[in-house]
């Protein structure tokens, strides 16, 4: 079966590498002003053929070029991982810099947590390319979907998925309770952390 990408993957790629350089760029320059990292460290893939074609039967969608790129918008996903909650704001406001670029969703989970207790800082990107998009258009769009969150955000967030793919979990209630406990703790561990960055200047 050919790649539900089609001929578009090659682009996918060469945006996927762009954004990277950019996000490599932005470590490297703030390395040199503080001899600090920007971020922890960031993991950037292209959704597989399978996990793609899943989504969209999973939506209702057929399982097109058309759907994956125009419609479904995490083709390109990243995850940056930062040590301090200041930081992925700062990263965002870097993001939000990209002049051939456009926020089209933003969700910020950090100052409004999800129920579950979830926190990140979401963002759908439309990156206007010179290759042409699924639609035929020059320059073309492709979409990033970046979630940006501490590595304590992370490390919660990593447990609880896969917590979620246990069957037939006794005390079910209690579990959900127990997990937005612990993402509360964790949060204030980060605002603690923060506190004594910001002491230490």
């Amino acid at each position: 079966m050919p790649s539900i990408y089609e001929n578009y993957e090659s682009t996918l790629e060469r945006v996927r590498d762009e954004i990277e350089s950019r996000l490599t760029k932005y470590q490297n320059d703030i390395f040199e002003k503080t001899s600090d990292k920007g971020y922890e460290h960031l993991s950037i893939r292209i959704k597989s053929d399978e996990s793609m074609r899943e989504k969209c039967r999973r939506k209702g969608l057929p399982e097109t070029a058309e759907s994956a790129l125009g419609v479904v918008k995490d083709a390109i996903g990243i995850r940056i991982v930062c040590s301090f909650v200041e930081d992925i704001f700062s990263i965002v406001e870097y993001i939000k810099g990209f002049e051939d670029c456009e926020i089209v969703k933003e969700k910020d989970y950090i100052r409004h947590a999800k129920p579950n207790g979830y926190r990140s800082y979401h963002i759908i990107l439309a990156v206007k390319t010179p290759y042409e998009d699924v639609y035929g258009n020059i320059p073309g769009i492709y979409y990033v979907e970046m979630q940006i969150r501490t590595i304590a955000m992370d490390t919660w967030a990593a447990l609880e998925h896969k917590m979620k793919y246990k069957k037939d979990i006794p005390n079910q209630e209690l579990l959900v309770s127990e997990l937005k406990r612990v993402a509360d703790e964790l949060a204030s561990c980060d605002l603690s952390m923060q506190t004594i960055r910001d002491m230490i200047g």
